[in-house]
């Protein structure tokens, strides 16, 4: 069986994660999405609400399932048999940075890395730059699932953010 995990933080999941997810899952027989924990962050949303809503907006998927992890990456990767961590690319910037990390990572264990370029649409994307313009009143909705879309919003109303000033 050929298994991939796309690992993230997906604070919150967006348009561009939820592309690479599916083209990787049709490039796979198991992909796993795993919400990277990182204690010293305090994210937007609690990892149990990020596995919540990308079990919901990868349920049309069902060789993919989400799990999250704590540690290195390879040792989730060697503890579950996974033989590629799948990421996307937005620019040349991310590249030399998970250059970097790949070529650790197969020197580590020989878990392999493949590279996904994003698509054009989703290529100045990112989860911290939704929550930032969505944060001062912008409109992200086109950039979020549903789903993720009605989270934050809600969300940023609790905390009394997301509204023009």
């Amino acid at each position: 069986m050929r298994r991939a995990v796309c690992p993230g933080s997906y604070d919150p999941p967006t348009n561009g994660h939820v592309d690479i997810i599916e083209r990787a899952a049709g490039l796979f027989d198991e992909v796993v999405v795993a919400v990277m924990i990182n204690k010293s962050k305090r994210g937007l949303f609690v990892v149990d609400e990020r596995l919540e809503m990308l079990a919901e907006i990868t349920s049309h998927l069902p060789n993919v399932r989400v799990d999250s992890w704590h540690g290195l990456l390879v040792q989730y990767c060697q503890k579950h048999e996974i033989q590629a961590i799948v990421k996307g690319l937005r620019a040349i910037s991310d590249f030399d940075y998970e250059l970097q990390m790949a070529q650790m990572n197969n020197q580590l264990t020989g878990v392999e890395t493949l590279f996904m370029p994003t698509s054009p649409v989703n290529s100045f994307l990112s989860s911290s730059l939704v929550k930032e313009v969505a944060t001062y009143g912008g409109d992200v909705a086109h950039l979020l699932p549903p789903v993720v879309y009605t989270r934050l919003v809600k969300r940023l109303a609790e905390s009394g953010a997301g509204k023009p000033s």
